[in-house]
């Protein structure tokens, strides 16, 4: 049996080693789930739910444990690993809110005593290939309504955070969910080819936009619901009337939060020519303010970097930029220690032709470019292959709208950024992905509906 190392990327000691999946044994757990969903599903929704909602509790209560357990094994700061958990609860509270509605038989026609009914019926078993950046998100975004509409969920934590999925599945598993229901699967890319080699019912799956390519090509002739939250490049727009010292320290939170590794990080900045300098200084300063250290101290702001990997690209990203005429104004290097570490990087004076400004970079990195007019910026928004969010810092709403309406993004922001509710839909376009989560469309999601034509005798 082969293993899986878990390591700490603060310290790059072994924290543990798991028993990994094989072919064999993912195949074994598919069959139970598929033998276990339809017994699920039969239960009344209201039993679904509140196993659901104890599930919340359990989080309530160990959260120190969980969190704990994230920061050790992503590196993300203790008290960010406690935001995603206290977070995680306001999506459970949404999703046992307004299942019961969204699942419910619409009737949508009636006439000369034959009645149109749109019926919802759960997919069957679901695959859930989950993210190591925030776990808890955006494997509950797929989990928990997956669960609630009746599915059985074949859940692969990331290889780098799979001691929190571990965590997941015990609690739900202590909530009353049966273990056949919800199954973890220990294991990398081979573990998640294994289970997309099964006549699963619907994949949703959280990492790069390659991964999600592979993905959508394996299982394109199976016909089966995919759903694929993939990358970003996400940009923001500074206009001339905005107030740079209110601007520029929110926008530094968008883009370094969580060091950076979120799909939604703000990547990129345009600044109007007369607001630039005073937005540099501004956004500068909050960026020497962030504290880099053990993520465990509740004071850093800045942690490691999970993937060591990505130090490489970070690296060339820097490089790149600066031949190409970039000014360096803190951070653009590695620091020194055992562990993953870069430091806060800020690069004035981008343009288009770096990769900076193009390439995710998924790191605490961050490009800023001056532009000459709404227009030049709204252009340059556009310019990528990505479309997961964006944004526009003005005193302006009506210009703010249209400006935002005119980039073509999933998540469109005024004033704000790097913020997702339950309440709306998550959902990218071009390469940062298919298809959707959170909102009530992200849980008519998990099911499949059928068309009932009752016709009275």
């Amino acid at each position: 049996m082969t293993t899986l190392v878990v390591r700490n990327p603060a310290t790059d000691g072994v924290i543990a080693e798991l028993p990994q999946d094989s072919p064999e044994s993912v195949a074994v757990r598919y069959a139970a789930a598929r033998s276990a969903q339809r017994a699920w599903a039969a239960l009344p929704l209201a039993q679904r739910i509140d196993c659901v909602r104890r599930f919340r509790d359990g989080i309530v209560a160990q959260t120190e444990t969980l969190a704990a357990t994230l920061t050790a094994e992503v590196g993300k700061p203790i008290a960010q690993s406690r935001n995603e958990l206290k977070g995680l609860l306001g999506r459970i509270d949404f999703f046992v809110e307004h299942t019961e509605a969204a699942l419910a038989p619409q009737q949508v026609h009636d006439e000369g005593g034959t009645r149109e009914v749109i019926g919802h019926e759960p997919l069957g078993v679901v695959a859930n290939i989950s993210a190591w950046n925030y776990p808890y998100f955006v494997g509950g975004n797929v989990f928990v309504p997956a669960l609630l509409a009746g599915n059985a969920v074949l859940y692969k934590p990331s290889e780098f955070a799979t001691l929190t999925g571990q965590h997941i599945a015990r609690l739900l598993h202590e909530a009353g969910v049966p273990r056949d229901v919800f199954v973890t699967l220990v294991g990398g890319g081979e573990v998640g080819a294994a289970l997309l080699a099964l006549p699963i019912d619907g994949v949703f799956f959280t990492g790069s936009h390659a991964t999600g390519a592979r993905i959508a090509q394996t299982v394109a002739h199976r016909m089966v619901k995919l759903q694929l939250e993939l990358g970003g490049k996400d940009p923001i727009y500074v206009r001339a009337d905005a107030d740079a010292a209110s601007a520029a320290p929110a926008i530094a939170d968008g883009a370094m939060y969580n060091t950076g590794q979120s799909c939604c990080s703000v990547e990129r900045v345009y600044v109007h020519a007369s607001l630039h300098d005073r937005f540099v200084e501004h956004f500068v300063a909050t960026v020497k303010g962030f504290k880099v250290g053990d993520p465990m101290d509740e004071g850093t702001y800045i942690g490691p970097i999970t993937r060591s990997a990505q130090l490489d690209v970070l690296d060339a990203q820097v490089a790149d930029a600066k031949i190409k005429g970039a000014r360096l104004q803190i951070g653009g290097h590695r620091l020194l220690g055992p562990g993953h570490w870069y430091a806060p990087t800020v690069l004035t004076h981008a343009h288009h032709g770096m990769a900076l400004m193009r390439e995710e970079s998924f790191g605490p990195i961050i490009g800023i470019q001056k532009v000459a007019s709404d227009d030049e910026a709204v252009a340059l928004m556009n310019d990528t292959h990505y479309g997961l969010t964006a944004g526009v810092y003005t005193r302006d709403e009506a210009r703010a709208q249209d400006l935002v309406a005119r980039v073509n993004a999933g998540s469109v922001y005024w004033n704000c950024c790097d913020r997702v509710s339950p309440r709306l839909p998550w959902s990218g376009r071009g390469n940062s992905g298919i298809g959707l989560t959170l909102s009530i469309d992200g849980i008519k999601a998990f099911t499949r509906p059928k068309a009932w034509h009752l016709r009275q005798p």
